[in-house]
């Protein structure tokens, strides 16, 4: 985990820079859309994680990746699992809320965090809308928000985002 750059505290844009680094190693395919995602905590500036999109075996999503390489527990990342108490995540695009193929959506992984005591991720930083290409009016964001969840939109890099994003597109 050394290998993260440094980034200045609460520089949201360096870390969404970083995600959108971490989103061009996605493998281009035309079902998916590249994303990276990177787990920090925000009180000690430290990155605790990173992911992108079919990072680890099967149909996974950056988030995804970041949860279960923080946990190292598999499929079962909120086994017995603590976040530090300010951690936030960036993530290139809105997380999804629905999934197909039996996954459990980014939504509800984000949500799991948040077990008995523990506070879990309370800040997510999200680069882009999710665009309608898969999901027709993703609500990932509405639904973080109401579970007290807050979302904040990191604004300068949404065409390098969506170019990023739907590379494999047009390979078709």
């Amino acid at each position: 985990m050394d290998n993260h750059p440094h980034v200045s505290p609460m520089d949201h844009l360096e870390y969404m820079r970083y995600a959108l680094s971490l989103a061009r190693q996605s493998p281009p395919k035309p079902t998916n859309f590249r994303v990276g995602a990177v787990l920090v905590d925000e009180a000690a500036n430290r990155i605790l994680s990173t992911g992108y999109t079919l990072e680890l075996p099967g149909n996974t999503h950056a988030e995804q990746c970041a949860l279960q390489k923080y946990f190292a527990a598999g499929a079962n990342e909120q086994a017995d699992a603590v976040l530090p108490a300010h951690t936030v995540l960036y993530t290139t695009m809105e997380p999804c809320q629905s999934r197909s193929a039996g996954n459990v959506p980014c939504v509800d992984r984000i949500l799991a965090t948040q077990s008995g005591i523990h506070q879990g991720i309370q800040t997510v930083y999200i680069g882009v809308k999710e665009p309608d290409t898969f999901v027709a009016a993703n609500a990932g964001q509405s639904k973080l928000e109401q579970e007290g969840i807050v979302c904040m939109h990191v604004p300068g890099l949404e065409e390098e985002i969506l170019q990023t994003a739907t590379e494999g597109h047009r390979m078709s």
